[in-house]
């Protein structure tokens, strides 16, 4: 890929922002002078990004398999050619570059392989406000600070703003359908995709929990073993709900299971039941691997998702994080 702007400062941050994201589909040159872009590149770019401010059409004859505008004046002076805009943020940026490639070129990448083995976390309990999700994402956030790690939410309703930025962000949703539609695509496809917390990668959950009643447990396996065979996150951690169809196996693919609960009697009897059902329906193995956790003893949680790695949760999600690095039960 070869951007050119002759906004010095901005090709710079650009550049710099671009070689921090992880399996980049292109070699980056930068060039802050068109002519001196003419000079050093051969034809057929991969991928060419120019300032609308720096565009002229002789740079067609570089022949690049997709040609974008970084557009600047808000008005598409060229009817032929793609257009981003160019002040925004730089991750806005980096992931509609990455929506155009996908479209129109012909991506054939290879995988990058590691003898990594992705490491599934559930979670799951039949006792509501049992401070799952507050658990799942605190569990992620501590892992994501020494290992590549991604957070996946199956609730019917989140219930964080943070995880669902606007009503247009792209969402689980959209990466199931890529992931049937485009699968030779599906690597560049999750990173236009990917939110970040922190060191953190997260999809951001369904905004309808009806979807996810109609996603098959086929579908579901599909996705996780995609996601397992880009060998890019040492944990894949889940916070697990009923709308989903298949969950006892998605459960028994996990390596440890964490199943919050309180300590009343209802808490208790539904707890009961649910080990009942597994028992019957033969996944004992997954209540093999199964930890319960009462967190009726912290009072209060923080506001904020960057908090969470403080404070008496954190405390606790220590020692089990450090028991999944031994290889333990957690």
């Amino acid at each position: 890929m070869a951007l050119c702007d002759t906004e010095e400062e901005y090709a710079q941050l650009m550049t710099e922002f671009m070689k921090k994201r992880k399996n980049l589909p292109w070699e980056l040159h930068t060039y802050t002078n068109v002519d001196k872009l003419l000079e050093a590149e051969e034809k057929e770019l991969d991928m060419l990004v120019v300032a609308e401010s720096a565009y002229c059409p002789k740079l067609k004859g570089l022949a690049p398999k997709c040609l974008v505008v970084l557009n600047e004046s808000g008005v598409m002076r060229w009817e032929d050619l793609s257009y981003v805009d160019k002040y925004q943020e730089a991750e806005e940026v980096f992931k509609q570059l990455l929506g155009v490639y996908v479209d129109i070129a012909d991506v054939q990448l290879p995988f990058l392989r590691t003898n990594r083995k992705t490491i599934f976390i559930g979670n799951y309990s039949p006792v509501h406000r049992c401070m799952q999700t507050s658990f799942a994402i605190t569990l992620s956030l501590m892992l994501a600070k020494r290992h590549p790690t991604l957070y996946l939410n199956f609730e019917h309703y989140a219930g964080i703003s943070e995880l669902l930025p606007d009503m247009q962000t792209l969402d689980l949703a959209d990466l199931l359908y890529f992931l049937n539609a485009q699968k030779d695509k599906f690597r560049l496809r999750l990173q236009t995709i990917l939110r970040h917390q922190g060191a953190l990668d997260y999809v951001p959950p369904m905004k309808s929990g009806q979807n996810l009643i109609t996603v098959t447990v086929e579908e579901w396996l599909g996705l996780l073993e995609r996601i397992e065979e880009l060998e890019e996150y040492e944990y894949v951690v889940m916070d697990l709900s009923e709308s989903m169809q298949g969950l006892f196996e998605i459960l028994r693919m996990c390596r440890q299971v964490y199943t919050l609960t309180k300590e009343d009697r209802l808490a208790k009897a539904k707890l009961f039941q649910y080990e009942q059902v597994l028992a019957l329906y033969e996944y004992g193995d997954v209540l093999g691997k199964t930890k319960r956790l009462s967190l009726s003893h912290i009072q209060k949680l923080p506001e904020d998702l960057e908090q969470l790695t403080k404070g008496e949760l954190a405390d606790l999600v220590k020692g089990l994080v450090k028991s999944l690095e031994e290889g333990g039960d957690g």
